[in-house]
């Protein structure tokens, strides 16, 4: 097969698409590999890098997308680049299409088959391509935390960890999954006073046993919420229903109950995000300041350190691409995780949360898959 990897076009992305030890792994297979000029600068790769791995280097973004059979990239398609898609051709990306109906309608009037990262599963049920950006995110969102407290970016002016002597900043993560785990992580490890909410009492058993007593385990309830983020100097939203709008925990009307300069970081934005208050931000422009919370919800988080979450990224999504590379829509027929990760093709919605997020017909990916095949046989 023909696999494209253009270059990332949203705002200070970084990562690419394949790295070039991916490149080496599908040349061996027998696919070619055609990559934009420069799409891995962004983590220090060079396009003679790429030349060593095997593949070519297209100057033209339009001359990629028109000779690409499928094309492997980061981000969900920005307007420009739906635009050079075709009918027929395979997007293996993030999509994040639930609070985005214009990309979703776009991506059904080009025809193309589209497979996000996000909801491909494994045989735990996880989610394998989504873990570790969630990973980094989490990591990254206790950083972005740390940063909007202090006072000069408006915050309360105050160390996450504390000093002898002075208490430490009151953290408060929403969601025991594996981004509210690893901000947990790297709140604890500064030395913050840590609380964890979750539904799942399982998992907050797990995640008392895990960080052995130096975290703080609540189960979740409105009254539970209200007054956790009362208390917080910093609150995480780590919630996600998979491929689904995320539900909107901390309300507008709680804001004015918070601690001026408290932070609000979104990591669920992506997902429409779980502030009543939040919209998408980034990196130029990470925070706002509502009712005098600031308020961080920047898209696309793991993008701040490309290098870490590139390669951590084509870790996971490496199997998965090559076996779409090798049986293209067979490969979704055949393997029911891949069928997970269809959310869009031949102009159907082929994924029920993401459907029913955005109110439009769906069609399950079997039924999708021999539609489309009975349409060109006949036709």
């Amino acid at each position: 097969m023909r696999i494209g990897v253009p270059k990332e076009v949203k705002n200070n992305e970084f990562r690419v698409g394949l790295t070039p030890a991916s490149v080496r792994e599908y040349v061996a297979q027998g696919h070619s590999v055609q990559i934009e000029k420069g799409a891995g600068l962004g983590i220090h790769a060079a396009d003679a890098d790429y030349l060593a791995a095997g593949a070519t280097i297209a100057e033209s973004v339009n001359a990629l997308f028109a000779d690409a059979e499928m094309i492997v990239k980061v981000k969900e398609p920005q307007p420009v680049e739906i635009a050079r898609l075709r009918p027929g051709q395979l997007l293996f990306t993030y999509l994040h299409l639930a609070p985005d109906p214009k990309q979703a309608q776009a991506l059904m009037a080009s025809g193309c088959t589209a497979v996000a990262y996000e909801t491909v599963t494994d045989d735990a049920l996880g989610l394998p391509l989504l873990a570790p950006m969630s990973e980094v995110a989490g990591r990254l969102a206790i950083e972005a935390a740390g940063e909007a407290l202090r006072r000069s970016n408006g915050g309360r002016g105050l160390l996450l960890g504390g000093v002898p002597g002075v208490a430490p900043a009151k953290v408060v993560v929403l969601g025991g999954g594996v981004v509210g785990t690893h901000a947990a992580r790297m709140a604890v490890g500064l030395g913050a006073d840590v609380t964890i909410i979750d539904r799942s009492i399982p998992r907050l058993r797990q995640l008392d046993e895990l960080f052995q007593g130096r975290v703080k385990t609540r189960f979740s309830t409105a009254e539970a919420v209200e007054q956790e983020v009362r208390a917080a100097d910093a609150v995480i939203g780590a919630v996600l229903v998979p491929g689904a709008n995320a539900p909107k925990l901390v309300t507008r009307a709680m804001l004015p109950t918070m601690k001026r300069g408290a932070v609000l970081v979104d990591v669920a934005i992506d997902q429409g995000g779980c502030f009543e208050t939040s919209r998408p931000t980034t990196h130029a422009e990470p925070t706002f300041e509502v009712d005098g919370v600031i308020n961080y919800c920047v898209a696309n988080m793991p993008g701040a350190v490309p290098l870490t979450s590139s390669h951590a990224l084509n870790n996971a999504t490496l199997r998965f691409g090559l076996a779409l590379a090798k049986g293209g829509l067979d490969a979704i027929r055949q393997d029911v995780h891949l069928r997970h990760g269809l959310n869009v093709h031949a102009g159907m919605i082929t994924h029920p949360a993401v459907a029913e997020s955005l109110g439009l017909p769906y069609t399950a990916a079997l039924d999708a898959l021999s539609q489309s095949e009975a349409l060109a046989t006949c036709c």
